[in-house]
């Protein structure tokens, strides 16, 4: 079953982040709690942990891009 993780929430004012780096490729086997990115906020660079074990399918933003809380950003197979 497929299932879609959206960008958490990671501070009170924070209303979108800056996806820094990817911390697993496509195809890559994760546990509940492994980095999944980097990303940057007004203040900090926070990692953004998996919330599912699962294998990642797709990674629905890039490098780069600004990614508002509550959005879509990546598709597990859990």
């Amino acid at each position: 079953m497929n299932h879609t993780l959206k960008m958490p929430k990671l501070g009170d004012a924070t209303q979108e982040v800056v996806v820094e780096t990817w911390e697993v490729d496509v195809g890559a086997a994760v546990e509940i709690g492994d980095v999944l990115m980097i990303v940057e906020t007004d203040k900090v660079n926070a990692e953004v942990p998996s919330p599912i074990a699962g294998t990642l399918v797709e990674q629905l933003v890039e490098e780069g891009d600004e990614v508002a809380v509550g959005a879509p950003f990546a598709v597990f197979q859990a």
